[in-house]
């Protein structure tokens, strides 16, 4: 069977591509452009075969038959004639050689484009499931609709606030604790994770004598932001707790990771939220929109809050996918450098194989990218900084009563067992 190569040209200007394309010589449905002229498959055929044998036809008629799909086979004078006149040209039609020569040039490319897919990095399926089960972690502790903001102490950026309202507000917001708006929080019960003291003490009603007001209410963002970041510690659990070999650590060494990484997570998840636009984290409507300003009045400096902002628009401008976030987060929580690890080489080999998947990751979806990796992972370095300064102010917050009264249990749980 003869094969049918030939040379198509590109559609004229005024080829409208809305109209539908009709052969010029039998009125069939055309599929391109053969031979200089709109044609059906078997109008360029026909003209290929006439030409390549130098065929010679005479109409059995009077030279003039009107040629349609139906009736194209009976007069093969007139078919040609018809070809000649809406402009297919012979010199258009490519030699034997020429077409074999073509054939295996299409052959070349498709060996050559199979080379290049064989040869592409690929993930495992045991990395993609990591990155599955890291991607479904996030989303199931991070809502981006913020609607658990409204069970927080209420946002306070302009005068005082009393010691017994907020007592009320923050007693309001941790009997909500094991509330559906906490649903993805570890479970108190889980005797593998152990983590039930952290969540007993956020859950406990704990009460303070009311008393005049003094210096410490003047911190009026304090109460809110420390019910957010006791919010926030919850929600790291709740990753931690999905993190593939995560659940496989002690519990001590669950605990040590959680304490010590806890703030940087927590950093790194507020990217999320964090606009280029006004450099400030907008977590839902107006009163959930927080810039500097705001959480200097909560007790921090600016030693902590302009670098903090530098950091997040460093790590915004790296456009990180949702991958590559959720697995800097993973990294970042599992180091086996924090302070009270015992098992090292377990909690490294874990975050190795965190490590490698990212790499593998960046090589797919960032081939240009050779230094992303190195630049998120200085960002790690950042935190670190970030994290020291943030002790230091926390310290200075939580040897004030008046102030440390403020912070619900978790907080006090968790980040004075770095300053101790």
């Amino acid at each position: 069977m003869e094969m049918a190569v030939s040379t198509s040209t590109q559609a004229p200007d005024e080829f409208d591509r809305n109209v539908p394309r009709i052969c010029g010589v039998c009125g069939d449905k055309a599929t391109g452009f053969h031979f200089n002229a709109m044609t059906c498959e078997g109008c360029k055929g026909f003209f290929r075969r006439s030409m390549k044998r130098k065929a010679t036809f005479t109409c059995p008629f009077n030279g003039s038959c009107n040629i349609t799909k139906d009736n194209r086979r009976h007069c093969q004078a007139c078919r040609l004639k018809r070809c000649v006149e809406i402009g297919m040209m012979k010199e258009f039609i490519l030699t034997d050689e020429e077409v074999q020569r073509k054939k295996d040039l299409i052959q070349r490319r498709k060996e050559e484009e199979a080379l290049r897919e064989a040869q592409r990095p690929r993930l495992t399926d045991e990395q993609q499931n990591l990155i599955s089960s890291l991607v479904e972690a996030h989303h199931k502790t991070y809502d981006d609709s913020y609607n658990d903001f409204a069970r927080f102490r209420p946002p306070v950026r302009e005068g005082p606030v009393t010691r017994s309202a907020s007592r009320a507000a923050s007693l309001h917001s941790l009997s909500d604790a094991s509330s559906d708006s906490f649903s993805h929080s570890p479970e108190s019960g889980d005797s593998k994770v152990n983590l039930s003291n952290l969540l007993m003490m956020y859950q406990e009603q704990g009460s303070s004598p009311d008393s005049a007001e003094d210096d410490g209410s003047r911190l009026s963002m304090l109460p809110h932001l420390a019910d957010l970041v006791s919010y926030s510690i919850q929600k790291v659990i709740g990753f931690a707790k999905m993190i593939p070999g995560f659940r496989d650590l002690t519990a001590e060494d669950q605990i040590a990771l959680l304490k010590s990484s806890a703030i940087e997570v927590i950093m790194l998840r507020s990217n999320q939220s964090f606009s280029l636009d006004d450099m400030s984290w907008s977590c839902g409507g107006p009163d959930f929109k927080y810039c500097v300003n705001d959480v200097t009045k909560a007790g921090h400096t600016l030693d902590l809050l302009e670098p903090l902002v530098k950091f997040q628009v460093g790590l915004k401008k790296l456009n990180l996918h949702e991958e590559e976030h959720v697995l800097l987060m993973a990294i970042c929580l599992l180091s086996p450098d924090r302070p009270g690890v015992q098992d090292h080489a377990r909690v490294e080999a874990v975050q190795d194989n965190m490590c490698e998947v990212l790499q593998a990751y960046i090589r797919i979806a960032h081939p240009g990218g050779r230094l992303l990796y190195a630049k998120m992972i200085q960002k790690l370095a950042d935190l670190r900084s970030l994290n020291e300064e943030h002790s230091k102010q926390y310290r200075l917050l939580s040897f004030q009563p008046e102030h440390s009264m403020q912070l619900t249990p978790l907080v006090l749980e968790v980040f004075g067992g770095q300053v101790t």
